[in-house]
């Protein structure tokens, strides 16, 4: 997954809210959202290649979600597949031992942010900087570096999340799977430079990326009321960027 959108005690009804798109080669095998037949207590998508996922959610509560840092001077041909890290905090039940670990094999494993934790309690790790933060009030974005680092996407859809939860009707699901689906790209001159090639720099720089070979595969949108009551949407795409099919689960 390459950007998530996290509100925070932001709406009136719904104290936390996670957009997300999960951006992958169109070649890699990959399962929607459905509830695991080997590990029936998650609740995600598949990498059918490595067998992890990128978000999901566990029956106990907790939720959990990963983008990749792209540094490519940093990446490791041998690292492990960072998908299990996703499953490793689902099924984790104390969390500072959890961070711990996170700290002691971060270099087994290729650049990467984890989200992780409850509706009450989410955090973000590092695993360059091995930074660890907690979520508290307010909106926050996630891309391919560190939090809150201010590319235009990322800015982008802060600003959109954020205008969406000030308004007092009733939270539009579409108009949050609109802002997963802008497809606008930086300028040149605000483009990030990560060490990539500068036309992949910019094919990147959209929230929705639409390529042939890589973009994005699916967006999730994902609620938790006042009461909470959990609220899974997914919506995936092909490689023209056009719907190719939809989930929608609810959880008490």
């Amino acid at each position: 997954m390459c950007i998530l959108f996290i509100a925070v005690k932001q709406h009136p009804d719904f104290p936390l809210i996670i957009a997300a798109n999960r951006d992958e080669y169109h070649a890699r095998m990959t399962s929607p959202s459905h509830v695991w037949t080997d590990n029936p207590k998650i609740f995600a998508g598949r990498d059918e290649q490595a067998g992890g996922t990128w978000m999901g959610i566990h029956t106990s509560g907790r939720i959990a979600a990963l983008t990749n840092i792209r540094a490519p001077q940093r990446e490791k041909l041998d690292a492990k597949t960072r998908g299990e890290l996703v499953v490793r905090a689902l099924e984790t039940k104390e969390n500072d031992a959890f961070l711990d670990s996170l700290r002691r094999t971060a270099d087994d494993y290729n650049g990467y942010n984890l989200v992780y934790g409850d509706a009450d309690s989410l955090s973000v790790f590092n695993s360059h900087s091995l930074e660890h933060h907690r979520l508290t009030q307010g909106v926050y974005g996630l891309s391919n570096a560190s939090l809150n680092t201010p590319w235009p996407k990322v800015e982008l859809g802060v600003e959109s999340l954020n205008y969406a939860c000030q308004q007092s009707d009733d939270l539009d699901i579409d108009d949050l799977f609109a802002i997963l689906h802008n497809r606008d790209t930086a300028s040149d001159e605000h483009l990030p430079d990560t060490g990539i090639a500068k036309p992949w720099e910019k094919m990147l720089s959209s929230i929705f990326i639409c390529s042939p070979d890589y973009g994005t595969r699916s967006s999730t949108i994902l609620t938790i009321d006042n009461i909470g009551k959990l609220n899974w949407q997914e919506r995936s795409y092909d490689a023209n960027g056009v719907e190719t099919g939809r989930v929608h689960q609810t959880f008490c």
